[in-house]
């Protein structure tokens, strides 16, 4: 069949209003009324969850380079900080939360999944939180006293290529039906073998940012973190929910500033 300049043009459309689908998920960004949406649709979405990451890194970046003109470079990652907090709504934040609630307070899997499911903050969760934001703060302040605006390049590809290790764990673990009426719900919950290199080439785009040790250093410690998350989360669950995935951005994306801190 021939390709005709139309067909081209109705593709890249529904390509954009897929990406869209990905943005309204993940953040707060405000899309058009009309963009059309089925659950297939954001199954695919989950190929651009890595350009959302580019998105949600560069308005925190920017924020963080604007702030960096008034306070020091504390009070500017603080500031970065809550910037991403507010352009998702804290969603993966939630996930971590929820992830530490379930598993440290639950005896078998249908009991986690149900306090996963609460909308209650834990004990667990509420330290996990602590600790994932505190951690990430002191990370970043220790490389501004290195260079006060590498944290505004290491926001961009850590959000990246956080969003892309938990995203890929879509293709390899099996997902919890359990979690039906999980309260995180719609969840893209199938991944095709070309949405899987649409986000490996949007990492690997985003790793040409770095020297290559950095980026070598990054691409194992990063992989080695995505292995461990799925080995625990089919322990525990025997799959991933969408809290899963939340939890796992935020475990990324804290191993990643710290094993860049160290090679620093």
């Amino acid at each position: 069949m021939v390709k005709t300049a139309d067909s081209d043009t109705v593709g890249l459309k529904k390509q954009w209003q897929i990406f869209l689908i990905a943005l309204a998920f993940f953040t707060r960004i405000p899309i058009p009324a009309n963009t059309p949406y089925s659950t297939q649709r954001l199954n695919q979405a989950n190929r651009y969850f890595g350009v959302v990451g580019i998105i949600v890194g560069a308005i925190s970046a920017a924020v963080y380079l604007l702030t960096l003109t008034l306070f020091p470079p504390e009070i500017a990652i603080a500031f970065a900080m809550g910037c991403s907090l507010l352009a998702t709504g804290a969603f993966h934040e939630d996930g971590l939360a929820d992830v530490f609630d379930g598993f440290g307070g639950g005896w078998d899997v249908e009991q986690k999944l149900n306090i996963m499911k609460d909308s209650r903050l834990g004990t667990y969760g509420a330290a996990a939180l602590v600790m994932a934001l505190g951690i990430k703060w002191l990370t970043l302040a220790a490389i501004a006293e290195i260079d006060p605006f590498l944290p505004a390049l290491l926001l961009v590809v850590m959000h990246t290529l956080s969003r892309i290790c938990a995203a890929s764990l879509i293709f390899s673990y099996p997902y919890v039906r359990a979690d039906q009426t999980s309260k995180v719900k719609p969840l893209a919950n199938q991944q095709s073998p070309q949405d899987l290199w649409v986000l490996i080439a949007t990492g690997l785009i985003i790793l040409l940012l770095l020297p290559l040790n950095a980026a070598t250093v990054l691409i194992l410690v990063l992989l080695a973190t995505r292995v461990l998350c799925g080995k625990w989360f089919e322990h525990q669950l025997g799959g991933y929910t969408g809290d899963c995935l939340g939890a796992t951005q935020q475990l990324t994306e804290i191993a990643g500033y710290m094993a860049l801190l160290a090679l620093l």
